[in-house]
């Protein structure tokens, strides 16, 4: 019934609000009442036998004193923080620490548990608190995906702007988002460059825009690689290496595609003339897919000399240079060729290390321009046009701008909304033209406040500290950047309009909707690219003397793999359980080779079944994840296990304390194996509390290299992938572990619903929003927790759907982030003081 009443009260039902109103009065003495009953077990038995001898005023372990606890804390809201950390290690089985004399019965635990869960579960319930407040800007993707979706301008603008800080691990929480003076003129430059392209006003003159396409650097100074496959989807299918981007034509006229060759030399910075391609094309005004590759050849003579590992040696031709055909590709279609050398000859040597590939396009233009023809954006901006019946021309741009606001405020408009817009146009127009004005009126809305912030509004009235429902609207915007991290469409808005857009069974089907939107790409590539460390893959380089075969291509097909399993089980709504497990993958014919799985063909990827000896499965199977916790010349045991403790079970280890020594590779002239080094290493007390519960799950993943392919052996010796978790259960390699992480199926379920409520909530997740992922993770416990009840969960939490008033003390601390806020990786509150609570541990340091 209480939830009911929180649901209506959402909604507006002002009569279950009277009865919310005197629930929230009655409740606490129905929870003493409870309270009452519960003490004839006296939980506090339960800790005064198990925890009272570390976590006490003299030895104050985790910095944590059960004196200053009491029961009745948890009934009135009083170091919520304390208790919800309790909660999850005795919950987890790491309080008391496995191994001591004197542990609590599996009843005995549960017990303690269960009514410290409902304890802290029903006082949530009757006290609604969505946490503080926060202005929230969009960050520089959310920011490009709003002028896509408000324009219909596909322009990847993140370039264009600052970097985003980051907190909680992800750059969309409000508290980093600051603005600064440089910020504002970039947003200026950006907005006015971007609505006249899209209005059709841009400058006339000819500006060159260059595309360096994704190679790896030269490789001992002998060249940059090159690749003899097909490089995109958007390129012929008879064509290999180059590579293509979009490019948007301002007019109507002709342009000069170009491009730069690679030299095979050792400092392929320099952009030659000689190795220089051009092209003329007419290219009308709009969005096009521009790209130079190859033509594939068959033949022998695209064959290359073997890479010598030395730059001493410098392998010159021993055949004349024979011509290849290279070819000019717009929107997927040849639009001319030319003939170039198989290498370049230079005046200092040459060398026949790689194919010959493109490094570099450019487009020139417009020339000759001859008008602008209809796009995507005029049709998506102009709604009308001036002078044609009803429409004048100031009516005509009233009714443009106000449409435009509309969807970038998120809301609806008023006239006070879009007086300065209209007189901005005004005066633009009178002197420009009607089209003119127009691109200054949108150029002032991307930088006006309420498109660059969400802007949600307390009450009038509300009281400091006051808890109210977003209106539908608010919600309808926090639901876009959720999923969508963009704007809301046509049809959220209508929703929100007819106020039923958080009834269950609308909810439900707008989130089915969204998801099977191609927008909702923007959860594999914003969340999971975070969450997962794929983008830290962009930075990640290899040991060239080691593993040479690791370049740009491959890097990236490791990142999609992810991706596209991440957004299979999210738009087939599948258990998240396949995270850790499963029979299948997203593979395409480079990566199945580096995996060793025959029968893939061609750069596309598809789903895939595994093998059963194939050594994947889930995401410590891929090798996305294996890389970036690896080193560029071996593999870490420790970041691997972190990772997991991370990402999987949401149990970071403390951060390690100062000065600790670095592994030991070698002892007494002899090589140590990852194993033989951290047993070493955990001889020392005061890394050992922390290690024994990392070490386990990364030497189950030392069959994989530091690129992620299996192997049996390491330094010449065989891998030992057996270990034994904290609490005495055995398990080796890959397939152990995943055993090991099933059979904490749910732990790993709050995991991820707390990071995923993280990202939409643009905050991080504390003490009192635990009872809210908890009532998530069993709603979704039935359904085996499928992706999409997750989401529907978070969608319609009291965190989601409520805001506090900010009272003076937030008003005060609002820009002062907790220092765990900052730490990019960190997915827990700054309270979180029993993360590391081994008392003896504590008493040596």
């Amino acid at each position: 019934m209480l939830r009911q009443c929180l649901f209506n009260l959402t909604v507006g039902k002002s009569v279950t609000c009277d009865f919310f109103r005197h629930m929230r009065i009655a409740m606490p003495l129905l929870i003493s009442a409870v309270v009452a009953h519960a003490s004839d077990d006296n939980p506090m038995d339960f800790l005064d036998s198990y925890c009272e001898r570390c976590h006490n005023d003299e030895r104050f372990s985790g910095n944590l004193s059960l004196s200053d606890l009491d029961t009745n804390d948890i009934f009135h809201g009083r170091a919520n923080s304390d208790w919800e950390n309790i909660l999850r290690m005795v919950k987890r089985g790491e309080m008391p620490p496995p191994g001591r004399r004197k542990m609590p019965a599996a009843a005995e635990r549960a017990a303690f548990t269960s009514w410290l869960e409902n304890g802290l579960d029903e006082y949530a319930s009757a006290n609604p608190n969505p946490g503080r407040a926060t202005l929230r800007r969009l960050n520089r993707t959310e920011y490009s995906n709003a002028i896509r979706d408000l324009l219909a301008v596909d322009l990847d603008i993140r370039e264009q702007l600052p970097a985003d800080d980051t907190g909680y691990g992800f750059d969309n929480i409000a508290d980093v988002l600051s603005v600064s003076p440089t910020l504002m003129d970039r947003y200026l430059a950006v907005a006015g460059k971007v609505s006249r392209l899209a209005v059709g006003v841009a400058p006339q003159m000819a500006q060159t825009t260059s595309y360096l396409l994704p190679k790896d650097g030269s490789i001992l100074n002998q060249g940059i690689p090159s690749y003899d496959w097909r490089m995109s989807d958007k390129l012929p299918l008879d064509s290999r290496g180059g590579g293509e981007f979009t490019y948007y034509a301002p007019y109507d006229g002709e342009y000069i595609i170009s491009g730069y060759l690679n030299a095979n030399t050792n400092n392929e910075v320099d952009r030659l003339e000689d190795n220089r391609v051009t092209q003329r094309v007419f290219l009308t005004a709009g969005e096009h897919s521009v790209g130079i590759s190859f033509r594939k050849q068959l033949a022998l003579d695209e064959s290359v000399q073997t890479l010598r590992n030395s730059t001493d040696i410098v392998p010159l031709p021993d055949a004349p240079p024979h011509k290849l055909t290279l070819d000019f590709i717009v929107d997927s279609a040849r639009v001319g060729s030319t003939q170039v050398e198989s290498y370049y000859m230079s005046p200092r040597y040459a060398q026949h290390n790689f194919l010959r590939d493109v490094i570099e396009i450019d487009v020139e233009g417009p020339y000759q321009v001859s008008g602008v023809s209809a796009t995507v954006s005029r049709e998506k901006i102009f709604s009308c046009r001036p002078n044609l019946l009803p429409f004048s021309e100031s009516r005509c741009a009233k009714k443009i701008i106000g449409g435009l606001a509309r969807q970038a405020y998120r809301r609806p408009v008023s006239g006070s909304d879009i007086a300065p817009l209209l007189t901005l146009y005004q005066q633009v127009a009178d002197a420009q033209g009607f089209d003119a004005g127009i691109a200054t009126a949108i150029q002032a809305i991307l930088v006006s406040p309420r498109f660059l912030f969400l802007h949600e509004r307390d009450n009038s009235g509300a009281k400091p500290g006051e808890v109210h429902p977003l209106d539908d609207y608010e919600y309808a915007a926090r639901l876009a950047l959720f999923l969508w991290s963009s704007l809301p469409d046509e049809a959220l808005l209508k929703a929100a309009e007819k106020g039923n857009l958080r009834e269950p069974e609308h909810l439900r089907q707008q989130i089915t909707r969204m998801l099977q939107d191609e927008k909702s790409r923007a959860l594999a590539t914003n969340f999971a690219g975070q969450w997962l460390y794929l983008r830290n893959l962009e930075h990640h380089r290899a040991d060239v003397y080691l593993y040479p075969e690791f370049d740009a291509p491959l890097r990236q097909a490791m990142r999609q793999e992810s991706e596209y399993y991440f957004a299979g089980i999210t738009r087939e709504n599948r258990s998240i359980l396949e995270f850790l497990d499963s029979d299948y993958s997203y593979l395409n014919e480079r990566l199945a080779k580096h995996y060793g799985i025959s029968g893939v063909s061609g750069p596309q990827f598809r789903r895939v079944t595994l093998p059963e000896n194939a050594q994947r499965g889930g995401l410590l199977g891929q090798a996305s994840v294996l890389t970036v916790t690896s080193y560029a010349n071996h593999t870490s045991v420790v970041k691997r296990g972190k990772w997991v403790l991370d990402n999987i079970l949401a149990a970071p280890p403390p951060p390690p304390p100062p000065d600790v020594p670095a592994l030991k590779s070698r002892e007494g002239g002899k090589a140590l194996s990852a194993r033989e080094q951290l047993a070493l290493h955990r001889e020392d007390p005061a890394c050992a509390s922390c290690h024994v519960k990392m070490d386990p799950l990364g030497l189950a993943l030392e069959n994989y290299d530091p690129i992620g392919r299996f192997r049996t052996q390491d330094i010449g010796l065989d891998i030992d992938a057996s270990a034994v978790m904290p609490d005495g259960t055995a398990f080796a390699g890959l397939t152990g572990l995943q055993q090991v992480l099933m059979a904490r199926g749910e732990q790993f379920a709050e995991a991820f619903t707390q990071r995923l409520m993280t990202y939409a909530l643009a905050r991080g997740v504390e003490s009192i929003d635990q009872p809210a992922v908890r009532n998530i993770v069993r709603a979704a416990r039935g359904g085996q927790f499928k992706m999409q009840d997750i989401i529907f969960g978070i969608a319609q939490s009291e965190p989601f759907n409520y805001r506090k008033t900010p009272d003076h003390e937030q008003t005060a601390l609002k820009h002062a982030a907790p220092v765990s806020a900052r730490n990019g990786n960190c997915a827990r509150s700054a309270g979180d003081a029993l993360t590391d609570v081994d008392c003896e541990r504590q008493s040596q340091l």
